[in-house]
């Protein structure tokens, strides 16, 4: 892994989160993206050498500390932290139709 700031991004399963994981990406960033569906953040992201998909829904003390341990074992540290992730009292963000 080169010098590049190692990113931290919750709520990666879609909308800002996984636009910010895309756009660290592509600028040659390692990035741990995160959300409850592993696999629907990948399909969000796109695969890609320096990614991560870690499982991590926020109101599991937890799966917090599991995704930390899982980036620092892959990328040796976290540098930038995007705090994205959230719920409201409709729902989860994504599931929400905007009524």
């Amino acid at each position: 892994m080169s010098d590049s700031k190692v990113w931290f991004i919750t709520g990666a399963g879609g909308g800002m989160g996984a636009a910010l994981a895309k756009a660290a990406l592509a600028d040659g960033k390692p990035v741990v993206a995160t959300g409850r569906d592993p696999g629907a953040v990948t399909r969000a992201v796109g695969a890609a050498d320096n990614l991560l998909a870690a499982e991590l829904d926020v109101t599991r003390p937890d799966d917090a500390k599991e995704a930390v341990n899982a980036a620092l074992e892959r990328f040796g540290r976290i540098d930038v932290l995007v705090n994205n992730a959230g719920r409201s009292f409709k729902g989860f963000f994504e599931e929400m139709n905007g009524k």
